[in-house]
């Protein structure tokens, strides 16, 4: 809050003091429940969040939770952008996240200015409230299978030998060179399992949005369903650590880790 302060930002005691005089909100919370006890619970966006005020919705939370919250607040006047984030620490810091943004026509042209001012893509994936969600489950559920399937090689590579840059210089020019892999290798290689901004709970929390909607939707995710029990793993022995502490349970069976 100091260094929002400091940037230029008001910082405020509450929600409902965040909605006062607002035209437009940002909600970026961890979950359903966050979402909902922001705008509806003592304190929250609907004491001061004046009818016609936008709030887009920026939390990745399950697609019916998203469809349930729209129900809830029908009676608020907002309109409503359900635009769930990509793009991590690195992307919120540096205004460049991607946006999967469901929204009326109307409201995305009011929002946009305020859209553009903390992304670096936009992409309208559906006019219906939920809609951002789905389609960041689908997206989540390559994005967890990457990481295990890199902290895996990274095993892998340890026990033949290989030297950790060799493999991060070859993989990172490789078809698999994505941004995903090269901070799964990048951070396992230099040892750096906390503090990096993307804690292990986050990206176990968005796996099991992605199999509940499968779940729902009968289809089956292999591939997703062991990145979520990996990161199930990961989070039990290391529950403060952050993603690349997946890599640290195969380590630990096989007795040694990748080093730069």
């Amino acid at each position: 809050m100091a260094a929002f302060e400091a940037m230029g930002g008001t910082p405020c005691a509450s929600a409902a003091d965040v909605g006062t005089g607002a035209e437009l909100v940002f909600l970026m919370v961890m979950n359903g429940d966050q979402a909902r006890a922001a705008t509806l619970a003592a304190g929250g966006l609907t004491e001061t969040l004046a009818p016609g005020a936008i709030l887009v919705l920026t939390a990745t939370i399950k697609p019916r939770e998203a469809r349930d919250l729209a129900k809830a607040w029908a009676g608020t006047g907002w309109r409503l952008i359900d635009s769930p984030v990509s793009g991590g620490r690195p992307g919120a810091e540096g205004g460049t996240l991607t946006l999967m943004v469901a929204a009326t026509d109307d409201t995305f042209t009011d929002a946009d200015p305020a859209l553009q001012s903390i992304a670096g893509n936009i992409h309208r994936v559906g006019a219906e409230f939920g809609d951002g969600q789905t389609v960041k489950a689908c997206l989540q559920s390559l994005i967890g299978s990457i990481f295990t399937g890199a902290f895996e090689a990274t095993a892998l590579a340890a026990k033949a030998g290989v030297p950790g840059q060799v493999l991060y210089d070859v993989f990172s020019t490789s078809a698999a060179g994505c941004g995903i892999t090269k901070a799964a290798i990048g951070t396992v290689i230099d040892r750096t399992f906390d503090g990096t901004g993307s804690h292990i709970n986050t990206m176990h929390k968005d796996l099991t949005i992605a199999l509940d909607l499968a779940m729902e939707l009968g289809v089956p995710l292999f591939t997703a369903g062991t990145a979520m029990q990996l990161f199930q793993a990961g989070r039990t022995k290391h529950p403060d650590g952050d993603n690349q502490s997946v890599a640290r349970i195969t380590e630990d069976i096989i007795g040694t880790g990748l080093h730069r």
